[in-house]
């Protein structure tokens, strides 16, 4: 049961029509008693609550940053007309905060026998899986005095995936990826490994593409066209370590990096390759493997998106095992982690030869802009000191990357909005090199 805010204005001014014009008890009574009756009479006259039915449909995804809705089903099997306050109850990051109440309460007339629907907009904050918790219903009676009021569970569950916002740099990487193939009518010559085709010599061309063979049989000289490797093995591993729970402005760095690996995955199936997923701090977080190129973008942003950072330190001998198990060939390793000096140089360097013997190693990293920021402060002494402090952890950064890249390692180090063009830039110098 449940009191309104009618009940307690009515007790307040009987209380004070006691006190001026019949104190005593027989006032109290009098006054009270009247109030009681229409209390209990309200509630007899209301729907009852726990015989409502209720039904969900609506979206099971969406994207961060999207609305999703949500349509609830209201039934009313009594011989009382439904008059309800219901609030559909979700987690908080459901909403921006505060419009919360506004969105996750309705109100409803159901008359005997009939059905209603209410629409819950929801517009989630946060990757991963949320779920609707209960469904609270308070059912007034006609004098709006009291009501009922019960809980009913109605399980939902909507998945917010990540928003890949990178995707606005895909057609500019598509059109370097037709050019490496050879497509459009600008060609670079001589990159590549496979052998595509024949054509004219043109003034310019590199003497050593010609075919001698073939321009013998021809009244020209031909030169051979190669185009980029295709059906390569590209495995994006994600560090899901404590140093990809620090915040790099408004989100996780595990957020960017994922945003990478999607724009990377993209553009790397569009190319012909074959793209699997490796989430890992201690043990497997996520794993995509075999997908066909249209399946692949599904599958990766329904695994990347229940992933939350572990605060723990990443087991980097356990993380070059399941590489080494996943790509027994040899393979183009995309590893996107941290460039702390600590953890790398106490757990990824020692076993790093294991990895660049066998494949292509691509580490990326998202760095902090703030850094930058602070690099650049002066005016005051704490503005000098902070930006002391900054310079040493770039330069430290700059000494891990150098290391990385004696062992013959490529290394991206960029803010969270440029990573992914960056990463996809690698990727395409390193296939037009011919190292995949």
């Amino acid at each position: 049961m449940a009191l309104t805010g009618r009940t307690a204005l009515l007790a307040a001014l009987g209380a004070l029509a006691v006190g001026v014009l019949l104190p005593g008890w027989s006032g109290i009574l009098a006054v009270e008693g009247v109030l009681l009756l229409g209390i209990l009479c309200d509630l007899a006259l209301a729907a009852p609550v726990r015989k409502l039915h209720f039904t969900r449909i609506g979206d099971t995804s969406v994207r961060l940053g999207e609305i999703a809705n949500v349509t609830l089903t209201v039934t009313n099997p009594g011989r009382r007309p439904l008059r309800a306050l219901l609030r559909d109850s979700w987690p908080p990051s459901s909403w921006h905060p505060g419009t919360e109440v506004a969105a996750s309460r309705h109100r409803l007339v159901v008359p005997p026998g009939e059905r209603r629907r209410v629409t819950t907009v929801l517009h989630p904050t946060r990757r991963g899986d949320r779920q609707a918790e209960r469904v609270i219903v308070r059912s007034h009676g006609p004098l709006g005095l009291a009501a009922r009021q019960g809980s009913h569970s109605i399980p939902w569950t909507i998945r917010v995936l990540p928003p890949f916002t990178s995707r606005k740099h895909l057609p500019s990487r598509l059109a370097r990826l037709r050019e490496l193939d050879g497509r459009t009518s600008l060609l670079i010559r001589g990159q590549g490994t496979e052998f595509d085709s024949l054509r004219e010599y043109i003034p310019g061309d590199d003497t050593r593409s010609i075919d001698w063979r073939a321009s013998a049989r021809r009244t020209t000289v031909a030169v051979r066209t190669w185009r980029p490797e295709r059906d390569r093995h590209i495995l994006i591993v994600l560090d899901t370590s404590r140093t990809s729970a620090g915040r790099v402005g408004d989100a996780p760095r595990l957020d960017a990096a994922m945003d990478a690996a999607l724009l990377l995955a993209v553009l790397a199936g569009r190319a012909g390759d074959r793209v699997d997923l490796l989430a890992y701090d201690r043990r497997i977080r996520a794993s995509v493997q075999g997908r066909s190129t249209t399946d692949m973008l599904p599958a990766l942003v329904n695994a990347m998106a229940p992933i939350e950072p572990e605060l723990v330190e990443s087991d980097a001998r356990g993380l070059v095992a399941a590489i080494l198990q996943r790509a027994p060939r040899r393979s183009l390793v995309v590893l996107l982690t941290g460039l702390d000096a600590a953890p790398m140089e106490e757990g990824l360097l020692p076993v790093l030869p294991q990895l660049t013997h066998r494949h292509e190693v691509l580490i990326a990293s998202v760095a902090d802009p703030r850094i930058e920021e602070m690099v650049r402060g002066r005016g005051t002494l704490d503005a000098v000191y902070a930006a002391a402090a900054a310079e040493q952890a770039r330069a430290e950064r700059r000494r891990t990357s150098q290391r990385l890249s004696r062992h013959g390692i490529t290394v991206v180090d960029a803010p969270p909005t440029d990573i992914a063009p960056a990463l996809a830039d690698a990727y395409l110098s390193l296939k037009a090199a011919g190292r995949l």
